[in-house]
């Protein structure tokens, strides 16, 4: 993949760069600097950036990091008491034009459209805080959340965190069993949920898909149901809550003061197995990281308003809204499909709410690419200063394609990679350096990222494990309830040090790649190959929307490459084209790492934030155990991909 930047910064745009303005308010000349310095002294630096962040303490911190615990288990901000909750509402409400300034922005799939300022979102939440309370809910108790992205998502997390509870959300789009297996997990008091919502112009059963969940489990007491389609549902009484309860009409609560160590939220991340892994963030961590993430990324500072494509059962549902609302701006939400009922939904909701700064993920960009450009033209999206992206790695095709003919080449993509477990950012781009497609220009302030081959040394040009040397605010404070489950899983490899689960590799001009996850990358003869790689050869022709990459066994190599194609309309699956894109592939990569097969399938599986599921298409063609897929969006892709399945298992 090719290193070569296609942006630059100039003084006029590091100037927009509130970062750009702190280095040099630090003494310090560049990032790269800064950088070092913050990996030197990690107390230092995030004291530093707490000062930066301006959240306010009840009681201030005596300690910045306690490590006395070793690497894995750091206590940050010791002695210090806070809410998080209220660092996103209340401390802005002292000024009236932040009071005023809208907190959310609610589109729904049918265009009905909802405001809600930062000063009638705070009375809202301190309702509900008050009906939680009312319903028996205190300090420490776990509320799970499973709703789609409407306004009283954001209310009753927020609620949650200022009774000092701990919220726990839930993918909408899952179904009974792993729903079950959350709530069983974090031993959930109370559910919060809906009745149903609109995506692709249908509405979604909710509520019967929670009720069998329900039946397979013991803890949940109560269960709050916003009636959000007027559905007429089945209801259990004694158990069952009307969501309009809970809105008391008392709009003062007195917020929970808490420890910054406190518990404020647990994300379930899937694994391979289907005991999913209950990340914990706190309080202090949480609400410094938060907001001093959020200030590094948004151009000329708070105000804006911020728009990611994604689901509170993910971390980037959780960052959105409090990463907005820690710097004062604007978020909007949207339950629907950012394709429906017109392809270029996505840029009229940009144009219609003034977007400043969007997230999206690479493959929603691939599918938006086959219709050109004519539907972004239709707007007016002006108005965005940035575009992030997460979750999963670049191809240069698509990559160049938004920042050349959707953003006009205004700014570049802004990438990073972090996960769950890490509540920030490993790999990034800094728009203070230049920016190469599809790449990372730069590790994350703090964190102290390197690539090791398999003896446990630090290597260049060269595919291996992407590590973390040093602890960093923000981690997951263990996995919920299961200590020994998290030693194992990052720090058992090597000496007080995380292995991320990763392949990544840094370049020798210092730009960055992740090639896929660590199980996702093959051993071709020796020679390793993130499928990344091989899949931004073949969605380089322009008969091929998107692919995976997977490896399989094989008795003379070891394994093999094996690709998977979804084409473009217009295009049928020859056996010429199939043999065009094998010539692609091996005039490029070599006859050593030419695939065994490439297969022409309707659709990838994927989440419903459009990551592609590989081990799940690996598994389904070696017809092996497919493990968690609960966070898959169509499941009925892995029977067409079960049909095809390996010769080496028919």
């Amino acid at each position: 993949m090719s290193t070569t930047p296609v942006w630059f910064p100039t003084e006029e745009t590091m100037k927009l760069s509130p970062l750009y303005q702190w280095i040099k308010e630090l003494g310090f000349n560049s990032y790269d600097e800064l950088y070092e310095a913050s990996i030197k002294d990690i107390s230092w630096f995030w004291g530093e950036a707490e000062k930066r962040s301006g959240i306010e303490w009840f009681r201030p911190y005596e300690k910045v990091v306690d490590l006395s615990k070793g690497k894995a288990w750091p206590s940050w901000f010791v002695g210090g008491k806070l809410n998080l909750a209220h660092n996103c509402l209340d401390r802005w409400l002292k000024d009236p034009e932040i009071a005023n300034r809208s907190a959310i922005i609610w589109e729904r799939e049918d265009y009905k459209c909802e405001k809600y300022t930062y000063n009638e979102l705070n009375k809202w939440v301190n309702q509900v805080a008050n009906g939680l309370k009312q319903q028996g809910i205190s300090k420490g108790d776990r509320i799970a959340i499973h709703m789609p992205m409407i306004p009283e998502v954001v209310v009753a997390t927020l609620a949650i965190v200022k009774v000092g509870a701990i919220f726990v959300p839930s993918f909408s789009g899952f179904g009974a069993d792993p729903i079950a297996k959350r709530l069983d997990s974090a031993k959930a008091k109370m559910l919060i949920t809906v009745d149903g919502f609109l995506r692709s112009g249908r509405t979604i059963s909710v509520k019967e898909e929670v009720d069998e969940a329900l039946s397979m489990v013991s803890c949940v007491e109560k269960v709050v149901v916003v009636k959000r389609m007027n559905r007429d549902i089945p209801w259990v009484e004694g158990r069952d809550i009307d969501w309009k309860e809970l809105e008391t009409g008392i709009e003062e609560f007195e917020t929970e003061i808490m420890d910054s160590m406190d518990p404020c939220m647990v994300v379930y991340t899937s694994g391979t197995t289907g005991r999913p892994k209950g990340t914990v963030h706190n309080h202090g961590p949480y609400t410094v990281k938060g907001a001093f993430g959020n200030g590094e990324k948004q151009p000329g500072g708070s105000g804006g308003v911020n728009f990611w494509i994604t689901d509170m059962g993910w971390i980037m549902g959780p960052s959105h809204v409090f990463g907005s609302l820690l710097s004062a701006s604007t978020m909007l939400l949207y339950e629907g499909s950012p394709t429906k009922p017109s392809i270029d939904r996505l840029w009229e909701m940009v144009a219609r709410h003034r977007v400043t700064y969007l997230g999206i993920a690479p493959t929603l960009i691939r599918s938006l690419m086959q219709y050109g450009e004519e539907p972004v033209k239709k707007h007016d999206i002006s108005s965005l200063m940035a575009i992030g992206s997460t979750g999963e790695p670049w191809n240069p095709e698509p990559w160049n394609w938004l920042y050349e003919k959707v953003v006009n080449k205004r700014f570049p993509i802004v990438n990073f990679s972090g996960g769950t477990e890490i509540g920030g950012v490993i790999l990034t781009n800094t728009t203070l350096k230049p920016i190469a497609p599809a790449n990372f220009n730069a590790r994350g302030l703090g964190m102290d990222a390197q690539v090791y081959n398999s003896s446990g040394e630090p290597v260049v040009n060269e595919i291996g494990e992407l590590v973390l040397r040093q602890p960093w605010l923000g981690m997951t404070d263990g996995f919920w309830q299961d200590p020994k489950r998290y030693e194992e899983t990052y720090w058992k490899k090597w000496k007080d040090t995380w292995v991320h689960g990763d392949a990544a590799i840094q370049y020798e001009d210092g730009y960055w790649a992740i090639i896929g996850r660590s199980d996702d990358t093959l051993n071709v003869a020796g020679k390793r190959l993130g499928p990344a790689e091989m899949e931004s050869i073949i969605v380089e022709h322009p008969a091929v929307l998107e692919s995976a990459v997977i490896g399989v066994p094989d008795s003379l190599k070891g394994e093999v490459p094996i690709c998977f194609v979804v084409l473009n309309q217009g295009h049928k699956a020859t056996d010429s084209l199939l043999e065009e894109l094998m010539e692609m592939v091996t005039k490029r990569l070599g006859k050593a790492l030419r695939p065994k097969a490439i297969h022409a399938v309707s659709e990838l599986p994927k989440t419903r934030n459009e990551k592609i599921i590989r081990r799940a298409i690996r598994s389904a063609y070696l017809n092996e155990d497919l493990g968690d897929l609960s966070s898959m969006e169509n499941p009925d892709s892995i029977e067409e991909i079960k049909q095809l399945m390996s010769p080496l298992k028919k």
